[in-house]
């Protein structure tokens, strides 16, 4: 069984959470890409304590394609360091869902 993986990463505006999740999906490194809008972070950056308003992404995909979406997601982003963590990679419990997500990603 091939596993699936759910990388975690934010964008500083809906534009730019939107064309990251697009991109994901139409060159099939993500079956599907969650938008969760609201998130106010609070974080040390440069010595300084500082604030922003993101969007958070969920992306659902392949763990073989995980790294290459990754990659994408840097490539899209308008932050020289943005947050990427992949939050979970394994078999998925619904062997109907992880065969979807493993379908969308095939290349």
């Amino acid at each position: 069984m091939n596993s699936i993986g759910f990388l975690y990463s934010t964008a500083p505006d809906l534009q730019t959470a939107e064309r990251i999740a697009a991109a994901l999906v139409e060159d099939r490194l993500a079956a599907c890409v969650n938008i969760i809008p609201g998130v106010r972070s609070i974080y040390r950056w440069e010595g300084a304590t500082a604030q922003a308003d993101e969007f958070v992404l969920i992306i659902k995909t392949s763990a073989v394609r995980s790294q290459e979406a990754a990659a994408k997601i840097r490539s899209l982003h308008p932050h020289d360091t943005p947050a990427i963590v992949e939050i979970v990679s394994g078999p998925a419990t619904d062997e109907r869902f992880a065969s979807w997500i493993l379908a969308e990603t095939s290349p």
